[in-house]
């Protein structure tokens, strides 16, 4: 199908008054990560019985919950399974913090923000829920459509959304019969195409020394001095590579604390916290390699690099299917779906990685994220629910 018959056929189911209320509804539910990460109750709550029967009602169509609490629906033909198209959408948020009412829902003006028309406020607005409201709608705009789909159709809500790492998209990909070939990751593009993002591999760096009283700093080792050397061997590390869009990698120190915090004392524990940004042509164990070469030798002092959790870079053609039917959507509804690049980092590369080509789109703002004026335009919404069912009809049938 066509770009023009898609927007035909989505204009004829599309219920504005629908895909507000999802919006409402699913900021008024929250979701927040916590220590617990995807094993927090409450999230796995959202999903089970807030998420699951709202679209077991609008499609007919029970979602199954997975064994570690992400849902999955799937719409169209099982034999044989030819990969189709998967929508990725996100229940977790940052936390409320200082942000006022953060669950309310409320229906705002858009004109103190900048935005036109009335918007929704409230944590993960314009970052995880706008999207998932739109891809909720949107697959019910494929069922009340009637129309056949040639491939699956498979929504995605992941328990992720706030936790830096792969592990919930690992787990679906692993215990789960989808067979896609292309996806969308739902996240705040402003209606626009991401085609490629940054990748993020944290560190810890873990300097040992020997404690002593301060009076006789010279009976020990100073893990602070040790912090210092390492801090220097880090600045003389330069970039390996950049990229047209993205520029250079980065390589970010984001904490540091030593111990232990006993008055005059000569500490023999420091560990800095390192983020290293990475381009989609570099791989993440060389990145751990190069940093760790670097700082070997720093004797006197102990320094051990640990890694933590990573999230792969990603990159795809400007002219692939799924990109270029998210554009033409986009241009028979007057967006501007113009493509972009990101530093941020989500499940594009993994999923990516794993042979579905996958891009980023949904409503919202970032610039918003994360602080105490959390919003969305409700146009954005309705519109990205649209080009969601639209690059459905266009890549399923």
């Amino acid at each position: 199908m066509n770009a023009e018959e898609a927007i035909a056929i989505v204009n004829k189911v599309a219920r504005d008054e629908l895909i507000d209320e999802l919006l409402v509804e699913v900021l008024r539910s929250p979701s927040p990560q916590t220590e617990a990460l995807e094993a927090d109750p409450a999230i796995r709550e959202f999903v089970a019985a807030k998420i699951a029967p709202r679209i077991e009602a609008l499609t007919g169509a029970r979602p199954k919950v997975d064994a570690m609490g992400n849902l999955l629906w799937r719409h169209g033909p099982s034999a044989p399974p030819r990969p189709g198209l998967l929508l990725m959408a996100y229940a977790m948020t940052f936390p409320a913090a200082s942000m006022a009412d953060p669950f309310s829902g409320a229906i705002v003006s858009g004109q103190a923000f900048g935005l036109t028309g009335p918007c929704a406020w409230g944590r993960g607005a314009c970052e995880q829920k706008g999207a998932l409201a739109g891809m909720i709608a949107a697959a019910a705009m494929v069922i009340q459509s009637g129309a056949s789909l040639r491939r699956p159709f498979h929504l995605v809500v992941s328990l992720a959304g706030e936790t830096g790492r792969h592990d919930a998209a690992d787990f679906i990909l692993e215990h789960s019969p989808i067979a896609a070939r292309h996806g969308i990751v739902g996240l705040g593009t402003c209606n626009r195409v991401c085609l490629g993002n940054k990748g993020r591999l944290d560190m810890e760096i873990v300097v040992r020394g020997k404690s002593s009283h301060s009076s006789t700093p010279w009976e020990g080792v100073n893990a602070i001095d040790g912090a210092r050397r390492v801090m220097d061997r880090l600045d003389g590390l330069v970039p390996e590579s950049s990229h047209p869009h993205l520029g250079r990698s980065t390589l970010t120190l984001t904490g540091i604390e030593s111990s232990p915090r006993i008055s005059h004392t000569v500490p023999d524990l420091c560990r800095l916290t390192l983020d290293r940004r990475l381009l989609p042509t570099e791989d993440p164990d060389r990145a751990f390699e190069t940093i760790s070469q670097a700082l070997s030798g720093l004797d006197p002092w102990h320094v051990r690099v640990e890694r933590g959790p990573f999230m792969y870079p990603s990159e795809v053609s400007s002219g692939c299917d799924v990109a270029r039917a998210l554009k033409a959507a986009c241009a028979l509804l007057g967006a501007d779906g113009e493509p972009f690049y990101s530093h941020a980092a989500l499940d594009a590369g993994f999923l990516n990685r794993k042979g579905i080509e996958t891009v980023m789109f949904g409503p919202g703002d970032l610039r918003f994220a994360h602080t105490d004026q959390e919003v969305v335009a409700l146009t954005e919404v309705r519109l990205a629910a649209r080009v969601y069912a639209a690059a459905t009809f266009q890549l399923l049938t």
